[in-house]
């Protein structure tokens, strides 16, 4: 059985419907939540799954302390959702082809440092697009640069505001992320 972490730095929606799809799973199970923010509601989300839950700083990050925190775990994947601190290159060397991330746009649109959140809906609002939606990516060393595993779009509006669009992608990242990660799970047993 494959053990996940999820690094998030948030309120941790995604994260709990990954802890949800994989909580009777026989293919993987969520192993720990990670959080730079010791405050992050996902910790909390975690507690209701009996995941473990680890916080750091950036500056322990980069010393190496989740990294190590990763390898007592036995953790297989990483998971990004909504984590917002860029990755070190050991971390990704750790971890090759075996790290994943959200983001909220169908890149390479609205991607790149700076680029979550609201400020990716907003910005889809200001351009005036037809469509936005989210893209499934492995982790390299640049932000939002990695090899796209998966895309799904959503129309936008004319009378949609930044908020409504959330809604659209948040909905979007709900349904498909878990299952994205059981299918490359399931490629590389």
């Amino acid at each position: 059985m494959k053990r996940l972490a999820i690094l998030a730095s948030g309120s941790g929606s995604n994260a709990e419907k990954i802890m949800e799809h994989f909580q009777n799973s026989e293919k993987a199970t969520v192993g720990l939540i990670a959080s730079n923010k010791p405050d992050a509601f996902v910790l909390e989300r975690a507690k209701k799954f009996d995941v473990p839950g680890f916080t750091f700083t950036r500056k322990e990050m980069e010393a190496g302390d989740l990294l190590r925190k990763l390898q007592a775990k036995q953790i297989d994947w990483v998971i990004l959702a909504g984590f917002l601190l860029k990755i070190p290159e050991d971390l990704i060397r750790a971890f090759p082809d075996r790290m994943v991330n959200i983001h909220p746009a169908l890149l390479p649109n609205y991607g790149g440092k700076g680029m979550y959140g609201m400020k990716v809906h907003e910005a889809v609002k200001a351009a005036g697009d037809a469509q936005t939606g989210i893209t499934i990516h492995l982790v390299n060393e640049n932000y939002d640069e990695g090899k796209i595993i998966f895309q799904a779009a959503t129309p936008v509006s004319p009378g949609d505001s930044p908020e409504t669009i959330a809604e659209k992608v948040h909905a979007l990242e709900h349904r498909y992320f878990p299952e994205v990660i059981e299918s490359i799970i399931k490629k590389e047993s």
